[in-house]
C-alpha cells in the first residue's frame, strides 16, 4: 500500500483529534453590503452600534454572511468582527461571541428583497418571526415591532466578493458581553431554538412599523 497515502490518512486523523478540520476555513459565504428599502445601508460603528447610512462606500456598512446552517447566517462587521443579535425583547445588539441570539434565518421575499428574522424569537402566542429591521429614520428597531411586509424588513444584498469563512465557534447566551445597541443579551443559557417572547403579554403587541 502506499505509503503516502498511508501517511495522509494518520495526518488527518491526527487532526481530527485535534479538532482541527484539513480544509479549514471551508464555509462558503459573501461580504457584502445590506440595502434597506427604507433607502439606507445597514452599518455598525466602532463601539458596536447598528443603525443606517446613505453612504454606499464606507467600511462600516460591510458584512460578512456566514452560512451557519439551511438558510441560517450570522450577520459580522468586517470593521469590527462583532456578530450581530438580537435578544429575547427584540432588542439588536452586538456580541464579540457567536450565539444562538447571532443566528437569522434567510428568507427571500416575493419583491426579491431579503428578510432576515431571529431562529431563537417570536411571538408565543402568533408564531410571527422578528425581523431585523430599520426604520425610516433610518434607526435600528426592535424585532417584534417589524413586519416582513413592509419596507423596514426588506434588505437588498449588494455581494463585494466571495469569501471561505471557518464555522464560528457556538457560545451559550449567557456568555455573551454585548456592545450594546437596544439591549443586552438574554439571561437564557441554551443553544437550541426556542420559542419566547421576553416574558412580555402578546395580547397587546407592540406598535408595529407602517
Amino acid at each position: 500500500m502506499d505509503f503516502e497515502f498511508l501517511l495522509r490518512v494518520a495526518e488527518k486523523r491526527i487532526k481530527a483529534a485535534l479538532g482541527k478540520s484539513d480544509a479549514e476555513p471551508q464555509l462558503k459565504g459573501i461580504v457584502t453590503r445590506l440595502f434597506c428599502r427604507q433607502g439606507f445601508y445597514l452599518q455598525m460603528g466602532q463601539d458596536g452600534s447598528l443603525d443606517g447610512t446613505k453612504d454606499d462606500s464606507t467600511n462600516s456598512s460591510l458584512f460578512n454572511l456566514i452560512p451557519v446552517g439551511l438558510r441560517v447566517v450570522a450577520i459580522q462587521s468586517v470593521k469590527t468582527g462583532l456578530y450581530i443579535a438580537m435578544n429575547g425583547e427584540g432588542h439588536l445588539y452586538s456580541s464579540e461571541l457567536f450565539t444562538a441570539e447571532c443566528k437569522f434565518k434567510e428568507s427571500v421575499f416575493e419583491n426579491y428583497y431579503v428578510i432576515y428574522s431571529s431562529m431563537l424569537y417570536r411571538q408565543k402566542e402568533s408564531g410571527r418571526a422578528w425581523f431585523l429591521g430599520l426604520n425610516k429614520e433610518g434607526q435600528a428597531m426592535k424585532g417584534n415591532r417589524v413586519k416582513k411586509t413592509k419596507p423596514a424588513a426588506h434588505f437588498l444584498p449588494k455581494p463585494i466578493e466571495v469569501a471561505m469563512y471557518r464555522e464560528p465557534s457556538l457560545h451559550d447566551v449567557g456568555e455573551a458581553v454585548p456592545k450594546l445597541v437596544g439591549g443586552p443579551p438574554s439571561k437564557s443559557t441554551t443553544s437550541e431554538p426556542v420559542v419566547m417572547n421576553g416574558g412580555k403579554p402578546v395580547n397587546k403587541p407592540d406598535k408595529e412599523e407602517t
